[in-house]
């Protein structure tokens, strides 16, 4: 490679080890690497530190954790007196003020699961699947003051099929994000720079944060959003007499019935009869219905649908909600 660059790489959780490795075996001069503080976990809610920080301790890298940049006039002074060429910044999770952007000599450089501007946000790789998009990718950008508008450098392209889940996207962005990244500073060092594409504004959408109800099944809605959300945010929730079942494999049946209703088990077959795929229960949803293949009840292990059904007692006609 040309000279290595001085770096500093900032991110927090296991998306981000992905680049971080690869920018170690780039030969990069990684001065130090910042991440979210240890976070408390687990019954005696001790502090662990985050994936990333427990991938730099094992690089023998040095890491700092301020908790603002914004707040702390320490840390922007710090992060200025590294004298960075440049700042790669995947999934940190910290705002980060005009006077750190500005501070290494090629700014920060952002990785983002999406492509710009569709997608900007904290959530992009589920939001995709939720959308029913077909396909994603990875946008190298220029960081500036707003929430991923910056200048795209280099972008990839990758599919979304029927059978994407958030899980393997996750790691196939993570992969492409480490590639393209890398190819960012070999260009960078060598004096070429990617000329920096500005974002159209037509067709920018916003990644919202997840919460819990978004993992929530509304059975009004058609099976085959129903599905989508399953692969982007497993497991799903919903209630059946009071208590909280989580659905954890589905797929799309054609049947009809008021949405929650049980309509009955498998593909209107004797179960004897049923391949052990299609064995489940099956839920009316606003357009077709689900078959339940995988679920677990409050406080009990993993099931099939059809245990599920014979073990609480549930019967055709029954309703989930």
């Amino acid at each position: 490679m040309n000279q290595p660059l001085k770096i500093a790489f900032m991110g927090t959780p296991e998306f981000s080890v992905t680049v971080l490795d690869a920018l170690a075996a780039a030969g990069h001069e990684i001065v130090c690497v910042y991440c979210q503080p240890p976070r408390p976990a687990g019954r005696g809610h001790k502090l662990h530190p985050s994936p990333v920080q427990r991938r730099a301790e094992e690089l023998n890298i040095p890491v700092r954790t301020p908790r603002s940049f914004k707040k702390d006039a320490d840390a922007r002074r710090d992060f200025a007196a590294l004298k960075l060429d440049a700042a790669v910044v995947a999934a940190y999770g910290l705002i980060l003020p005009q006077e750190v952007l500005d501070a290494p000599k090629y700014g920060c450089i952002n990785i983002h699961a999406s492509l710009l501007p569709r997608w900007r946000g904290a959530a992009p790789i589920q939001r995709a699947i939720l959308a029913g998009d077909t396909e994603t990718g990875i946008c190298i950008m220029q960081m500036d003051k707003g929430l991923d508008t910056g200048d795209v450098l280099l972008r990839g392209t990758v599919p979304i099929t029927p059978v994407t889940t958030a899980d393997r996207l996750h790691d196939t962005l993570a992969a492409e994000g480490a590639e393209l990244i890398v190819e960012t500073l070999r260009l960078i060092a060598a004096g070429t720079p990617p000329v920096p594409q500005p974002q159209e504004e037509t067709g920018a959408t916003y990644a919202a944060m997840l919460t819990k109800e978004d993992s929530k099944i509304d059975w009004t809605q058609p099976a085959e959003t129903i599905e989508r959300q399953l692969r982007a945010l497993h497991p799903l929730w919903c209630m059946y007499n009071g208590q909280r079942l989580k659905v954890l494999e589905a797929a799309v049946e054609k049947r009809h019935g008021a949405p929650g209703e049980i309509l009955g088990r498998g593909a209107k077959a004797p179960d004897i009869c049923l391949a052990p795929e299609r064995r489940g229960l099956v839920v009316a949803c606003g357009k077709d219905a689900l078959l339940l293949k995988c679920v677990q009840p409050q406080d009990r292990k993993p099931m099939d649908g059809i245990s599920f059904m014979n073990g609480m007692h549930l019967n055709v006609g029954d309703r989930l909600s």
